[in-house]
């Protein structure tokens, strides 16, 4: 078996079996990429059939020079799983990464704003510019739904149920879920789509897309980085953020304010509560107050 017959049948295997998304497949291809582009550079010459753990651990004792413990430790993670499937598909007796302990990494908390820091982020937005509007409304949207920045670019019109007060959110491996949507941002978004939507030159196929650059076509995740970045500048914020810092401090603000654990993981599409609970970590003392307020020796 070759390398790249066994990449593309694993990644066929992501696609179909586990319904990951694009991006989610090439992360983890990407890391496969990685060992064989290292074979061929070294002139070692084992398939995915034959290769041992010796040579594999020789390949992550290289990279660890290269990268932090944290993508090494992602990196083995992903040659892992690759290996697990074909040991699942027969092709393999066993995985060679079986042996080989991931570098103890500390669980890195998010990076949240605060209330104010999210009203100046949002106030610092030009809306004499045309664009100014529709920031509004994504970031609006993105702190107040809670949402990945892929979900925020791929959100169409037709996901707009605001006489229900909800909209519907595909999220990782194109499960849907349905995120309350408050007043505010449901106005923002209306006098986005009304005052500066209405106006622009639609290409073909973005007709549905709500959220649209100056060209008619949808936003890439680049984009949204920038336009956050660029407002944080402003503003003189020293916080390294993100689209998903909006996300982390929707979570964060709902916990702080007495929010089960439970819904907050319906809204973030969180498959496992696990996930959900590392917000927990962000307010210790969240925790205290429940005890205080519920524990019958309180």
């Amino acid at each position: 078996m070759k390398w790249q017959n066994a990449l593309k049948d694993y990644q066929l295997y992501l696609k179909i079996e586990r319904g990951l998304s694009k991006n989610s497949i090439d992360n983890y291809a990407l890391d496969i990429k990685k060992l064989i582009s290292y074979l061929e550079v070294n002139n070692i010459n084992f398939s995915p059939i034959t290769i041992s753990s010796e040579i594999i651990q020789q390949f992550i004792y290289d990279v660890a020079k290269t990268v932090n413990p944290r993508s090494q430790s992602r990196i083995i993670s992903g040659l892992r799983s690759f290996f697990s499937y074909l040991v699942f598909e027969d092709y393999r007796a066993d995985n060679p990464l079986e042996l080989i302990e991931s570098p103890k990494i500390g669980r890195k908390l998010p990076d949240t704003l605060s209330e104010q820091e999210i009203d100046n982020i949002i106030k610092a937005i030009d809306l004499s510019k045309p664009e100014g509007e529709r920031n509004r409304a994504m970031l609006e949207t993105l702190y107040g739904c809670g949402l990945r920045v892929s979900e925020l670019i791929n959100l169409k019109i037709s996901d707009l149920f605001f006489d229900e007060g909800f909209i519907k959110v595909t999220g990782k491996g194109d499960k849907q879920r349905f995120v309350p949507i408050v007043d505010i941002t449901q106005k923002y978004i209306n006098i986005y789509k009304s005052e500066i939507r209405n106006h622009l030159k639609i290409q073909a196929g973005f007709e549905d897309t709500l959220f649209l650059n100056r060209r008619g076509k949808q936003l890439t995740r680049a984009m949204i980085f920038t336009i956050i970045k660029q407002l944080a500048e402003k503003i003189g914020l020293k916080k390294n953020i993100s689209p998903h810092t909006f996300r982390h401090s929707f979570a964060t603000h709902l916990l702080q304010n007495n929010a089960d654990l439970r819904s907050i993981q319906l809204m973030l599409g969180h498959e496992s509560i696990t996930t959900t609970e590392i917000y927990v970590h962000l307010d210790k003392s969240h925790l205290t107050k429940v005890v205080e307020k519920f524990h019958p020796r309180s």
